[in-house]
C-alpha cells in the first residue's frame, strides 16, 4: 500500500510541475504575441491608403491580406483602394478616388502594383523625352540637352509618371511608398485566364524583373522610398517548398494565402519602421 501511495504522490508532483511549466510557456507565448501585435511606433494610429491590384484587394474572407496584418501589428488604420486586375493606369483612378473621398486626410500612401502590366504586355517606354533648350550658365546663354517627364497610359513609365505626378501634386506632405511585385508562379483561373510562371517572358520578350527594375528607377525619379518585395519577401512560388505560402499548388501560385500575406506584412513592417510617418515639422 505504501508503495502505491508513494507512486501516486510522485505522479501528482510530476503532473504539478508539468502544469506549471506549461503555464509559464503559455504566459511567455502570450507576452510575445502581445509584443508583436502592439508595438508602439511612428506608424501607430496613422491613416494609410493602399493602392494596388488583387494582391491588395480583399479577395476571400478566409484569406487575410497583408494590410490587415499591418493594421494588427502596427496599429495603423488602412484605407484600401486595390482592385483585382488593375494595372498602373488603374492606380491613377484609385488615386483620384482617394482624393475625392478623403482629400488630404491621409498620412501615407502605399502602391503595390506592376505584375498585371507585365502580364498584359505593356511596353516599358521611357520616363523622359529629351530635347535641346537654352539656359543661362554663369551669365552666358548656352544650349544643352533638356528632358521632360512623359505622362501617358501607353507605356509603363508613362503610367507611373502620371500617377506620381498626381500624388506628388496633391499629397506633397505625405509619405508615398512604391512596393515592387513579388515573384510570379503559375496560375489558371479559367480556360481564358491562364498565366505562365515568371520563367516565361511576356509577348514583348520582357520578364517580370524588367518591370521591377523600372519601378526601382521610378522611386529614384520621384524621390520616394521603395520596398522591394520581389527581393526581400522571401516568397518564391516556383519551388514546391514555398507552396505553403500560396493559394493553390495546382491553380494559383500567384496569390499568397494568409501565411504568405503575413510574411509580406512582416517584411513591409520592418521597412516602414525605418521610414518617417510624419514629414512636416510640428
Amino acid at each position: 500500500m505504501k508503495k502505491i501511495l508513494d507512486l501516486t504522490l510522485s505522479l501528482l508532483i510530476i503532473a504539478l510541475l508539468a502544469s506549471q511549466a506549461l503555464a509559464k510557456q503559455s504566459d511567455s507565448n502570450s507576452d510575445n504575441t502581445a509584443q508583436q501585435k502592439n508595438p508602439q511606433s511612428q506608424w501607430t494610429g496613422k491613416k494609410v491608403a493602399f493602392l494596388g491590384d488583387s494582391m491588395t484587394q480583399k479577395r476571400d474572407s478566409a484569406i487575410r491580406v497583408y494590410w490587415e496584418y499591418l493594421a494588427d501589428i502596427m496599429g495603423l488604420e488602412p484605407f484600401v483602394y486595390g482592385i483585382s486586375g488593375n494595372q498602373w493606369d488603374g492606380i491613377y483612378r484609385q488615386a483620384q478616388k482617394l482624393k475625392q473621398e478623403r482629400g488630404t486626410n491621409i498620412d501615407a500612401i502605399l502602391i503595390f502594383a506592376g505584375t498585371n502590366d507585365y502580364n498584359h504586355n505593356i511596353p516599358l517606354g521611357n520616363f523622359y523625352n529629351e530635347t535641346a533648350k537654352e539656359t543661362n550658365f554663369n551669365g552666358t546663354m548656352v544650349t544643352r540637352k533638356y528632358r521632360t517627364l512623359i505622362e501617358d497610359d501607353s507605356t509603363f513609365c508613362g503610367r507611373i509618371n502620371k500617377v506620381m505626378a498626381f500624388l506628388k501634386s496633391n499629397y506633397p506632405d505625405q509619405q508615398i511608398v512604391i512596393m515592387t511585385p513579388i515573384h510570379r508562379g503559375f496560375a489558371s483561373f479559367n480556360e481564358r485566364n491562364v498565366q505562365p510562371e515568371e520563367s516565361f517572358s511576356n509577348d514583348l520578350g520582357l520578364y517580370i524583373d524588367n518591370y521591377v527594375k523600372t519601378l526601382k528607377e521610378a522611386a529614384s525619379v520621384w524621390a520616394v522610398p521603395l520596398i522591394d518585395l520581389y527581393s526581400t519577401s522571401g516568397l518564391y512560388p516556383m519551388l514546391d517548398s514555398n507552396i505553403k505560402y500560396f493559394s493553390n499548388a495546382e491553380t494559383d501560385r500567384l496569390h499568397p494565402n494568409s501565411a504568405g500575406n503575413f510574411r509580406l506584412a512582416k517584411t513591409i513592417q520592418y521597412q516602414l519602421q525605418a521610414l518617417p510617418a510624419d514629414l512636416m515639422e510640428k
